[in-house]
């Protein structure tokens, strides 16, 4: 039969009301007789019922929830990447939804994914509010965060605080005493506060009479290149970017004014992204193995399904790239 099978279908072949087919499909009380009926007429016709009908049988939906704050970014691709390099392998099927950077929006999707019957939750958080921890706290299956950190929640995400001290020290060792950091809102913890703390606690260790200068944008190229005339405006030798499409937003306002990378201004950012190799110059940055990162939590999440105490972490696993954007002075 080409034709896809339905629930009526299974009913009429059977015998038995489209109701009683629904009740043992959700695992509801049906006669052995008339269970016997269904069973065999499933059987002969390959009759698959979808993700949700088979959790409500079997409590295993081999369905992963996955929400993600954007998916039009390069981190974004490796994380998922990641996740299904490891998912892929045990049958897993993934349901992925997008909270475009509104944290009620994450919230709602999380609850969404509990209420769709998934066996785990796998969430790349923009913040990790009060709702975030209610949710935790009284969710039936296990949630691993990988975008922010918490005390309350499993979290698996990069150091970055480790990863801003690091380009701070590099930046004082160049010379540099007039920095401007181009960064996101610190309501971002991760990538706002922590990466940007750090930055100045390598930075001011190294060069206790520097100064950095905060210029907020978001994540956009384009708006990281109409930032250029605020981070100008402070006269800085160098500016380091919360992420390296910032800095490649910025490069292309600075190409705009005949301002010379790195012989007048040195500049740098964070990611690790393939363009950043093929930019003019090539830009400094502090290269994050988000694949590996997703690997790594899916793993996380199927050893909380076995039941196995999990720990959270900070991930280490990044390489500092010099490239041509930088220099001593």
């Amino acid at each position: 039969m080409n034709q896809k099978i339905t629930i009526q279908d299974i009913a009429d072949m059977a015998g038995v009301a489209k109701s009683t087919v629904s009740r043992y499909l959700n695992n509801g009380y049906v006669s052995k007789e008339k269970a016997a009926l269904i069973d065999r007429v499933i059987k002969n016709t390959g009759y698959k019922s979808n993700f949700f009908a088979q959790r409500l049988k079997t409590k295993n939906s081999r369905l992963i929830g996955i929400v993600m704050p954007r998916l039009d970014s390069f981190s974004a691709g490796k994380l998922l990447a990641g996740f299904n390099l490891i998912l892929q392998q045990l049958d897993y099927q993934v349901l992925i939804l997008v909270s475009d950077l509104q944290v009620q929006k994450e919230v709602a999707n999380i609850r969404q994914l509990i209420q769709q019957g998934v066996d785990g939750i796998i969430v790349q958080s923009i913040a990790i509010t009060d709702e975030h921890l209610n949710i935790v706290k009284n969710s039936p299956v296990p949630i691993i965060f990988t975008g922010q950190s918490h005390d309350d929640v499993t979290y698996l995400k990069i150091n970055d605080k480790q990863a801003g001290h690091i380009m701070g020290t590099y930046i004082a060792q160049l010379n540099h005493q007039n920095v401007v950091y181009l960064g996101v809102s610190p309501r971002d913890v991760a990538v706002g506060f922590m990466r940007r703390q750090g930055f100045i606690d390598g930075f001011t260790a190294a060069a206790p009479h520097g100064t950095v200068h905060f210029v907020e944008t978001d994540f956009s190229f384009e708006l990281a290149y109409t930032k250029g005339v605020e981070v100008l405006s402070y006269k800085p030798t160098a500016v380091v970017c919360a992420t390296d499409n910032i800095a490649l937003g910025l490069l292309r306002y600075l190409h705009e004014k005949n301002i010379q990378v790195p012989q007048e201004i040195s500049l740098a950012g964070f990611g690790g992204y393939p363009y950043s190799n093929i930019s003019y110059p090539s830009l400094t940055t502090m290269a994050f193995d988000y694949k590996h990162l997703g690997a790594k939590t899916a793993e996380k999440l199927l050893m909380m399904f076995k039941g196995m105490a999990v720990k959270s972490e900070f991930d280490d696993n990044m390489i500092f790239i010099t490239q041509e954007s930088t220099q001593k002075i």
